[in-house]
């Protein structure tokens, strides 16, 4: 009996990340294994300053199921950006990865070659970057940016079969046939970010991280740009990651949400339940200050500055701000903890 039990911790031990994505998954309720897509285990991007380490993403974990839109929510310098940049391994000097895993179709990306992930990207795990001009080649056709994406991942077409797919790409996203003669100059902000919607989806991606897609734009392209995201992951059940600080957004397209603040995972919902009973103080604050159409109400501010990453407080990071902070929170760190198919990190719920 004590030889069973002595080889079952060790094969835990083993094959703890297996074992905790089958219990993020839901293993335990009966819900299949492969149920999730993206398991993202205690991950660490920091950057290399003169000044000391700047933990911009500290000891993250979550997990993304196949066919959902997870939202990730949070102030600027939160280190959302950071958190995307780091799953994709596109994260450039003086930043780089600490530690941790970010398991894809249970394969560790961050163990992957250059080789490797070039297979992965686009085919299976794409990416709408945060400034969609930045992104764009503005010496090139739309035509031939998209022709060249092609060409990299093997799809060896003639010209005119490579122009049918593009028009049924563009016509897809909302866009006229006649814009894949066009340069990047050309087009408009909200042109310019269906273009890389396009191109995100080009591939059939299993999943796709969207950072701050609806950023700068006005709110009528806005609304259509969340609206296009929307009819993407039905039409082609892509899971989606939206990266936004605009709670409102998360709220039209997210099924879950991460709340994250100064580099950690704060909070983990299903969007209903955020937006009905938030847990944590920060997140109760972020929502407490987003307006209502029709409602009349006080938008009440966070008081103070997000911390400094290269020396965060001691114990709590929101702390300082926090207006339920107790004693325990100035000293230790809260966990980030399971209440009712949530995750929760603060002392309230010890």
């Amino acid at each position: 009996m004590y030889f069973i039990f002595f080889v079952i911790i060790i094969l835990l031990k083993v094959f703890k990340a297996d074992f905790l994505i089958f219990l993020e998954a839901g293993g335990i309720k009966g819900l299949p294994h492969d149920d999730t897509l993206l398991y993202v285990q205690e991950l660490k991007a920091y950057y290399k300053t003169p000044n000391g380490l700047v933990k911009a993403v500290d000891n993250v974990s979550f997990t993304v199921r196949r066919n959902e839109i997870f939202g990730i929510a949070g102030e600027s310098g939160c280190g959302k950006s950071t958190l995307a940049m780091a799953i994709l391994r596109l994260l450039k000097p003086p930043g780089f990865i600490n530690g941790g895993k970010v398991l894809f179709k249970g394969k560790n990306l961050l163990k992957l070659s250059p080789k490797e992930l070039r297979e992965i990207r686009w085919k299976s795990l794409s990416y709408i970057p945060q400034s969609s001009m930045n992104a764009l080649n503005p010496v090139l056709r739309i035509k031939d940016q998209f022709i060249d994406m092609f060409k990299e991942h093997g799809i060896k077409k003639e010209e005119k079969e490579y122009e049918e797919m593009i028009k049924e790409l563009l016509i897809n996203v909302g866009l006229a046939p006649e814009v894949m003669n066009m340069y990047p100059h050309e087009l408009s902000g909200g042109m310019r970010q269906r273009t890389i919607i396009a191109m995100a989806i080009a591939l059939r991606p299993e999943l796709i991280i969207a950072d701050e897609p609806t950023t700068a734009l006005d709110v009528v392209i806005q609304r259509g740009i969340i609206q296009l995201l929307s009819e993407i992951r039905r039409k082609y059940n892509i899971a989606i990651i939206l990266i936004t600080h605009d709670m409102a957004v998360h709220a039209e397209l997210a099924d879950r949400i991460g709340i994250m603040y100064a580099g950690k995972i704060v909070e983990i919902g299903s969007t209903y339940e955020i937006f009905k009973k938030p847990l944590h103080p920060y997140t109760d604050a972020l929502i407490n200050s987003i307006p209502i159409l029709g409602v009349k109400k006080t938008l009440k501010g966070i008081k103070g500055l997000p911390p400094d990453l290269k020396n965060p407080p001691p114990g709590c990071r929101f702390h300082p701000r926090c207006p339920m902070a107790m004693e325990i929170c100035k000293l230790q760190e809260p966990p980030l903890i399971s209440i009712n198919n949530r995750k929760v990190a603060c002392f309230l719920y010890r």
